[in-house]
């Protein structure tokens, strides 16, 4: 169940869940840190085989959401593992409150986690803000929402015909890669936003992986470019 990206870095995709009639895949991303602590950005739905896998790695010590949208499993997950830090940004965090978070998350990684990430905070929207990771040693960026990029392959297998041509015009398929258009529409704070985008875009990024859609391997600089050129 789970994909090696790079040394200490894998992904593991999840089963589709339903987000306003249309199915969305679930994808997640393990790091392993020092001392064999695992780091859990979007954990999917927790199976007996995914736990196996994942227990073979290390040892779960952080649960991460990026935003407020990516929260389904984050209960199991601890329950699971009672020991376990959780962080999220303030939005998540007012969402969640039958949930005890370690601490928030900005534009700073928390100590915690080691000298292994760096943060790009978008909070230039009015509806909802989301924490990019750049992962150092492997030099991928993590994002959730931030870019959606459907194949053409999977809106045709699992979205009606009116689906597909909204995922075509609001350009969450594979060619643009943007984000949601009534999200990108409630950007108001532009200056922050394309300084956001500036401090990611000068990172030595390689790779590029998103929760929704086909996640890039490799030429991600240019790919975030182009996926990021409505700001």
């Amino acid at each position: 169940m789970l994909i090696n990206v790079a040394q200490d870095i894998w992904i593991g995709e999840g089963g589709l869940v339903d987000f306003y009639s249309c199915p969305y895949p679930t994808r997640m991303v393990v790091v392993r840190l020092a001392d064999n602590k695992l780091w859990v950005w979007s954990p999917i739905e927790l199976s007996t085989d995914l736990k196996t896998e994942i227990d073979a790695l290390g040892t779960v010590a952080h649960l991460v959401s990026p935003n407020k949208i990516h929260h389904l499993f984050l209960g199991p997950w601890q329950q699971a593992y009672p020991n376990v830090s959780l962080w999220g940004p303030q939005s998540t965090i007012d969402k969640r409150k039958d949930l005890q978070f370690t601490g928030v998350l900005s534009d700073q990684a928390p100590q915690e986690w080691g000298d292994v990430f760096d943060l790009i905070w978008f909070n230039g929207s009015f509806f909802m803000d989301e924490v990019v990771f750049f992962h150092r040693p492997s030099h991928t960026v993590i994002m959730a929402d931030l870019s959606e990029n459907f194949s053409e392959t999977f809106i045709q297998k699992h979205w009606n015909t009116w689906q597909r041509v909204i995922a075509k015009l609001w350009g969450i398929v594979e060619g643009r890669g943007y984000a949601p258009l009534e999200w990108r529409l409630s950007f108001f704070k532009r200056e922050a936003t394309r300084k956001a985008k500036e401090r990611l875009l000068s990172l030595p990024v390689e790779k590029a992986i998103m929760a929704h859609g086909e996640w890039q391997s490799s030429n991600a600089r240019a790919f975030l470019e182009k996926s990021l050129s409505w700001i």
